[in-house]
Formats: C-alpha cells, structure tokens, sequence
C-alpha cells in the first residue's frame, strides 16, 4: 500500500461564492462581511472565494468592506475573487475592490469551449492571455479555474493537455480543478489528478468538488491522497445543486483518517455552520456529520449504558471537539442509564425505585411519540412521584 506523504493541506472555503450559488440564498453585504470575517479570523481558513466580479452593486460593496477589513489585518492575500475571461472587465472590477487575487474562470473541456464561447482552443488561449496579461498589469495574482475539468478530461484529455501547455511561463500561480458536475468517483480522481501532476510535477493544483452523488468528501480524500495540496468546500455543503464538500466533514475526515496538518480551528466549526445555517435560510439536517443537531446523542439506552461503564459507544469525533456536549435521547428506547445521564446533568438523583416508576414514565411518553427534554425531566419526577393531579406532559 502507498504511503501518502503527511503535508499540509490548504481549505479554500468557497461558502460566499459557490455557495451563494445554492437556489433560494442571497447573503447581504454586512452577512457577507460577517461570515468571511469568522471564516478567517476565528475558524483560520487558509483561503476564501468570496465572490463573482460584476454580481451587483451591494456585491461590489460587500467585497471592498472585506478586502478593506483584511487589508488592514494583513489578510488579503488569502481572499479570492472568481472572475471572467473578459479582458480587463473582471480585473477593473477587483481592483476597484481592493483586492489582489483573480481566480480565472477558463473552459477546461473542449464541449464547454466550442458550445458555450463557440471558439476553438486557441482562440480562448489568446482571450486567456489577454485576461491574464492586464491582471498582472494591475497588480493581481491570478489563479484559473478549469471550468467543467472532469469532463473535459476524460472526453479529450488533448484538449486539457493543450490548454495548460499553452499556458506555460504565463505567471498562474494556481490550477483549479473542479468536478463541475459532480461526477467524479474517487477512482476517477485519483487517477485523473495524478496524471494531472504526473505531466506537470511542478504545478500547484487545487481540487474543487461537488457533491451530486454524495461522493465530495470521498472524492477530497482521492485528491489528497492523488498530490494535490489544496482543496475548496463550502460550510453546511452550500453550493450549486447537491452542494460542495462540507467543509467539517472535509476538515475532520483529512486530520483523522489520513493525519493531513490544517489550519482551522475545529471549537469553531459549530459556531459557524449555524450562523451559516442561519444567514442562509437553508437549516442542516439533523444527523448532517459534526454540525447535524442530533449527531452527539446516543438514543439507545444500551449505549448509555456502555458510556457510563466505561466510554464504550465514544470515538475519536468527541463533542468536546467542536465546543459540543454529547447527550443522551429520553424516549421509548431509553434504559435506565439513559436516565442516570440526564440526572446527573442536572445534578439530581433517585432511588432504584423510583428510577424505575420515573423511566416507565418515560418509556410511555415516548409510545405516545412526545418529545422529551432534560428540561421536562423535573416535571416528570414531580408528576410520577408527588402530584397525581398535576400534569406538566401529557
């Protein structure tokens, strides 16, 4: 088996542009401002896309209060920007803004190129280096995106080879790689990527996946595992159709399971997928892994029961992790430890036999599907044990 070099793996959290693509979200500018703000400052994102040039005024707005934010904090190198090949409208737009990164958005198969702008590859090469030799005329540093990549490749890996050789000495400090479509496999991006990298050892590349088959957080690992150092995601899976790799599930999956150095910050996750959650309107499911809101709960008592005697039913993933608590679900499934658990959060404790009465309680509420809260369970007590005319859950 291969060994993977352990290196350090740069995040490009793409929430405020590709996920802004996600039907139904529009970000305000001082959301905007907000969200990049923790991303950079408290979760210590490597990099952040943080827009499409030529959106809209309030976009406009919302990239130069971020740029002027991060000027001032000697973090505007690692704020991007995608833009078009379109001369110098993209480039004046950035620089209005105050940034200093374009991410070029370029046609990486021979379909999107031909169908979309109608040209042949050297004619969108000479637009390229148009685009391209006014940036740097400007003062900005220019990554370039490889629109439809997965595609592209495996229809006509000519066509790929064509357009990176022709951009050799251009000055492109980055290659960005995305599964357009989310298509990709993990096998496909192993083995795509490390050709990739193969023919151009001395290239950076960055992987952009989506998540259409559920695969991008598998299809990361692939990339790493393949060269890359460098890979983009979205916190809460936002972005165009199925999402983006969520950027939790990304960040923990290349530290645990593959002993990848990041950057982030991890007590700051949670924090910042539900401010996410809640600029964005759209609410995480409920077992989505690390951020979800029931994924720190055991509900059967039987796993209650081996946390108490001994942390049996706990992993790595620990709550405390995320600045999390794990809990412990009261319902039909419950066991006696389940309840202890929930006593002893709220510092109290019962007879074995009135632990009994108490769960039988708890067992028929949850035949009657009610939903029952450590808050509820001073109220239950009260009811089985105290008072029979005094009802607090029905």
């Amino acid at each position: 088996m291969t060994k993977i070099p352990v290196r350090h793996i740069d995040l490009l959290d793409t929430t405020l542009r590709d996920g802004e693509q996600t039907q139904g979200v529009s970000f305000t500018p001082d959301e905007k401002v907000n969200i990049a703000k923790a991303l950079l400052h408290k979760l210590n994102v490597d990099r952040i896309e943080i827009a499409s040039a030529n959106v809209s005024a309030g976009e406009k707005s919302a990239v130069s209060t971020i740029n002027e934010w991060a000027a001032g904090r000697d973090l505007l190198d690692r704020i991007e920007v995608l833009g078009f090949v379109d001369n110098d409208r993209s480039v004046d737009w950035i620089v209005e803004t105050g940034g200093k990164t374009l991410n070029l958005l370029t046609k990486g198969s021979e379909k999107h190129c031909w169908t979309q702008l109608g040209k042949t590859l050297d004619q969108h090469v000479a637009d390229i280096h148009r685009t391209i030799e006014y940036a740097f005329k400007r003062g900005l540093k220019v990554n370039m995106y490889l629109e439809d990549w997965s595609n592209g490749f495996k229809d006509n890996p000519d066509y790929v080879y064509g357009l990176l050789n022709a951009m050799q000495g251009s000055g492109i400090s980055r290659y960005l790689l995305p599964d357009t479509l989310g298509v990709m496999c993990p096998d496909e991006v192993y083995a795509s990527i490390g050709e990739m990298i193969s023919r151009y050892p001395d290239r950076k590349f960055d992987f952009h996946p989506h998540n259409d088959y559920g695969l991008g957080t598998a299809n990361v690992m692939a990339a790493v595992k393949a060269g890359v150092n460098a890979v983009h995601c979205t916190v809460n899976c936002l972005g165009e159709r199925a999402g983006n790799a969520s950027l939790a599930e990304v960040a923990v999956v290349l530290r645990d399971k593959m002993g990848m150095h990041l950057s982030i910050n991890e007590e700051h996750i949670f924090d910042i997928s539900k401010m996410v959650e809640n600029f964005s309107g759209k609410w995480i499911a409920a077992n989505m892994p690390i951020v979800g809101t029931d994924v720190f709960t055991q509900t059967a008592g039987i796993h209650a029961d081996g946390d108490r005697k001994g942390g049996l039913y706990e992993s790595i993933l620990r709550p405390e992790r995320f600045d999390r608590k794990r809990t412990y679900a009261l319902g039909k499934m419950s066991g006696k430890a389940s309840l202890i658990k929930n006593l002893e959060q709220l510092d109290l404790s019962l007879s074995d036999e009135n632990l009994k009465k108490v769960l039988q309680r708890i067992v028929e509420l949850g035949d009657l599907k009610q939903t029952i809260t450590e808050d509820d369970i001073p109220f239950i007590i009260a009811d089985v044990l105290e008072s029979k005319d005094y009802n607090h859950v029905r």
